[in-house]
């Protein structure tokens, strides 16, 4: 592969360590997953920050990393996956993905794709019944499947009935605004009594490859048995949605 000298030149005079850096930084965001911040891989790849970002850039500005929808993170760019010699990966089994983390929790796990712009619940917890199926898929903004849906794409859904399923349902818009962007920048959206009395909600993104949120893995339980705050949990969902691959096209 031929070196941009323009590229190097704007490294500085160490064009090797600035390679071997480059490189430290695309195997951070490869083992990190989609999403990862700058301060994130640069703290994996144990690199200043500022040399960080700066690689980072030129690293999007060829391909190599692409930012994800809101800015905040990065995912391997096309660049990369056809050095790797990698197309998208169309044979991941989401099933066993999902069963594995039910083996190691006890609430009800559920996977969700955003095709569409709607909820589609495409993997059912059979060992744990979902009522109230119907108005978490169209009432989004009770639950944290649907929150999540609605801080990702703001610009789809016009919300003006907002039903109140319970005392804790946010129905005002403002109010509704701050939650979104809560959810935007914690990149985890949580839900407490707010569908349903007695039921809490854990769900973070599923992204593609191209950094784009196109569905969710969510935990839902009893309110008081599952924290919403747990560290253990979030990062077994994190790690359980960073594998997770949908086959069909999500249409953008």
């Amino acid at each position: 592969m031929a070196v941009r000298t323009s590229r190097a030149s704007e490294v500085g005079g160490h064009e090797p360590r600035a390679v071997q850096k480059a490189l430290a930084l695309l195997e951070a965001v490869a083992h990190l997953g989609s999403g990862a911040t700058a301060k994130e891989v640069a703290h994996a790849a144990e690199i200043p920050p500022a040399t960080a970002y700066r690689l980072l850039n030129l690293l999007v500005a060829d391909g190599f990393l692409v930012r994800i929808d809101d800015l905040s993170g990065f995912a391997l760019g096309r660049r990369t996956r056809e050095l790797a010699g990698a197309a998208p990966p169309a044979d991941v089994d989401n099933s066993q993905v999902v069963d594995d983390l039910r083996t190691q929790i006890r609430f009800g796990v559920y996977l969700a794709s955003y095709a569409g712009d709607r909820i589609q619940l495409v993997d059912r917890d059979p060992d744990h019944e979902l009522s109230g199926e119907s108005a978490l898929v169209t009432h989004v903004h009770a639950s944290a499947i649907g929150k999540l849906l609605l801080a990702n794409r703001p610009d789809r859904h016009v919300l003006t009935d907002l039903r109140k399923f319970t005392s804790q349902t946010i129905v005002d818009l403002a109010e509704l605004a701050i939650e979104l962007s809560r959810i935007r920048t914690a990149d985890i959206a949580m839900e407490k009594d707010e569908i349903k009395v007695g039921r809490s909600a854990v769900a973070v993104p599923v992204r593609d490859d191209t950094g784009r949120v196109s569905g969710c893995l969510a935990v839902i339980g009893r309110t008081g048995r599952l924290v919403d705050d747990d560290p253990d949990l979030i990062g077994l969902l994190r790690s359980s949605a960073s594998q997770v691959r949908f086959t069909h096209v999500i249409p953008s």
